[in-house]
């Protein structure tokens, strides 16, 4: 059972993740906080814990794939939740490992869409269709105006871009998705 940022790190690291690996998945958890606070400011009900962990464990399947770290491929996405599940890790957290790069699929919660959302926004990559799926879930839950949502987090979704390429120097490496 993984209750903090920090449980999530260890337990990737005891499973053989590379230091690169926890880089790139501490770095998707900055644009997640950034994200987190801006949740914050507009009054939403969300899980934050399930944000924060879902950024630390979305590509955990990559220490079973190592060569989907530099290259393309999905492998990682079921590896990473059966072996986290196989952990003991809840559900709804391991299933960050596939909701992350399937974002396209409907049902999936705020806090998954935020996950995946982050996923981009670490190396300021915008992803307009995923943006929008974010906007519209909170548009439901707010019963708000979409335009109302849509400046607030399209400022906060420019600002977490804007660092990407800081984020990406701090990486060491580009081609981790």
């Amino acid at each position: 059972m993984l209750n903090t940022t920090t449980d999530a790190y260890q337990l990737v690291s005891q499973l053989g993740a590379t230091e690169r690996l926890i880089t790139h998945v501490k770095l998707v958890g900055e644009a997640a906080d950034m994200l987190v606070a801006q949740f914050g400011e507009m009054d939403l009900v969300f899980d934050a814990n399930l944000i924060c962990l879902g950024a630390a464990i979305h590509d955990a399947g990559k220490i079973l794939h190592p060569n989907e770290l530099d290259g393309p491929g999905s492998l990682h996405e079921p590896a990473g939740e059966k072996m986290l599940l196989e952990q003991g890790v809840q559900s709804i957290i391991a299933r960050c490992c596939v909701s992350h790069a399937q974002w396209q699929e409907d049902g999936l919660s705020l806090e998954e869409l935020t996950v995946a959302t982050a996923d981009k926004l670490w190396k300021g990559k915008r992803e307009a269709e995923l943006e929008m799926k974010l906007i519209q879930a909170i548009v439901l839950q707010k019963q708000v105006v979409h335009w109302d949502i849509f400046t607030s987090l399209d400022d906060a979704f420019e600002t977490i871009a804007a660092s990407g390429s800081d984020r990406l120097e701090r990486s060491r490496y580009v081609t981790i998705s």
